[in-house]
C-alpha cells in the first residue's frame, strides 16, 4: 500500500471521527485536520483580535477550575477557531501567566523564520470590559483595576499533533532534512527566548510525515521568568546542525530590530464602550513590562529582557561565524 493511499485513509478516518462528534458538525473544523494551521496568520490574528465572536464551546483546558481554556469561536463567514484562552490576572503578569512573553515569543519568530516555518502559533491579545466579560466567566475579576478590563491571552489551537513522546529524535534529525529543519528551528527559539518549563505538552510534534514541524505552544515561562518546577531542558541548544537560512536571517537582526518587535507587543485602547487593540504608539515605560497610562493599555518586554534576547541572538551568530555549527 502506498504512503499516499494511507494517508487519504488516514485523513477519511480523521474525518469520519471528527463528524461522529456531536458538536463538529456545527462548526468549521473539519478541514482544519489536513494542516497544522488551517488559515493565514495574518487572517486568524485579525479575526481573534478585531472581529465579533459566538462562543461555541467554553471548556477548562486542564482540570476543573483551570485558568486555561479551550474555546470554540464562530463566526459568521463560518471559519470558526478553535484557541487556548487564558484570562490574565493581577495587572496582567503572574508567573506561568504571563501573556506578554507568550505573544513576545509569537512576535519575535517573525524576524528570523517564514510563515511556513513558524515554531509559536498565532498568539495575541483582546481585552474587555469587565462588564462584558462577566457573561463569559460570571466569577471573573478584572485584570487592571484602575480601568476595569479584563485581558485575555488567546492562542490558535494547532491540528495534527502529537503531546507528549519523543521530541527529539536524534536518529530522525540526522537522517530527514526537514524534521531537522524544523526541530532545529524550534530549539533556536527555545534558547533565545530562555525557555525554563520542560512540562509535557508545551512542545509539539505535527502527524504529517510530509512536513513534521515541531512547535512551542506554552511560552509563558520565558525570558525572565522563574523556573518551573518540570525543568528547563529546552532552555539550552541541543543540535549543533542548524539551518543556514535562520542563520543568516538572525544575522540581520539589530538591537533596534528587537526593541520595534517586542517592546510593545500589544497594545489596548479603553473607553466606556468597551477595548480596543490598537497599532503600538511609542513605548510609554521601557524599563516595564505592563504600562498603563490615561486610556492605554501596554504590554511588551523590558529594555533588559530585550538585551538579553539580543545576547542569546549574538551568541548563536558568533558560534556560526566560528564555524562551530553545521549549516544546511
Amino acid at each position: 500500500m502506498s504512503y499516499s493511499y494511507k494517508r487519504r485513509l488516514y485523513l477519511l478516518a480523521c474525518l469520519v471521527f471528527v463528524l461522529s462528534i456531536p458538536w463538529a458538525q456545527d462548526v468549521n473544523i473539519t478541514l482544519s485536520l489536513i494542516h497544522n494551521i488551517t488559515y493565514p496568520v495574518d487572517e486568524i490574528e485579525r479575526k481573534l483580535i478585531h472581529e465579533d465572536f459566538e462562543i461555541f464551546k467554553f471548556r477548562d483546558l486542564r482540570f476543573k477550575g483551570d485558568i486555561g481554556k479551550r474555546v470554540i469561536l464562530k463566526y459568521d463567514d463560518g471559519k470558526d477557531l478553535q484557541i487556548k484562552w487564558r484570562r490574565a490576572l493581577n495587572e496582567g503578569h503572574v508567573f506561568n501567566n504571563a501573556p506578554r512573553f507568550e505573544i513576545a515569543a509569537y512576535e519575535l519568530q517573525k524576524l528570523f523564520l517564514d510563515e511556513s516555518d513558524f515554531v509559536v502559533p498565532p498568539t495575541v491579545a483582546r481585552g474587555f470590559l469587565l462588564s462584558e466579560y462577566l457573561s463569559i466567566e460570571k466569577e471573573a475579576v478584572p485584570t487592571f483595576k484602575k480601568s476595569n478590563v479584563v485581558l485575555v491571552m488567546m492562542q490558535y489551537w494547532l491540528n495534527e499533533v502529537s503531546i507528549g513522546g519523543e521530541i527529539y529524535n536524534k536518529e530522525k534529525f540526522n537522517t530527514n532534512a526537514v524534521y531537522a529543519k524544523h526541530f532545529a528551528n524550534t530549539n533556536i527559539m527555545t534558547f533565545i527566548i530562555s525557555h525554563k518549563d520542560s512540562n509535557e505538552g508545551n512542545l509539539l510534534t505535527s502527524i504529517n510525515g510530509d512536513n513534521p514541524r515541531v512547535f512551542s505552544v506554552d511560552n509563558g515561562v520565558t525570558f525572565s521568568s522563574p523556573e518551573s518546577d518540570k525543568g528547563t531542558i529546552w532552555r539550552n541548544l541541543h543540535v549543533k546542525k542548524l539551518p543556514k537560512k535562520t542563520i543568516d536571517k538572525l544575522k540581520t537582526i539589530t538591537l533596534d530590530d528587537l526593541n520595534r518587535q517586542l517592546g510593545v507587543v500589544a497594545q489596548l485602547y479603553v473607553t466606556d464602550n468597551g477595548v480596543e487593540v490598537v497599532e503600538p504608539t511609542k513605548n510609554l515605560k521601557p524599563n516595564r513590562g505592563v504600562r498603563q497610562e490615561g486610556n492605554i493599555i501596554q504590554i511588551g518586554l523590558t529594555k533588559s529582557e530585550i538585551k538579553s534576547v539580543n545576547r542569546k541572538i549574538q551568541y548563536i551568530v558568533k558560534r556560526a561565524n566560528k564555524g562551530k555549527y553545521d549549516l544546511f
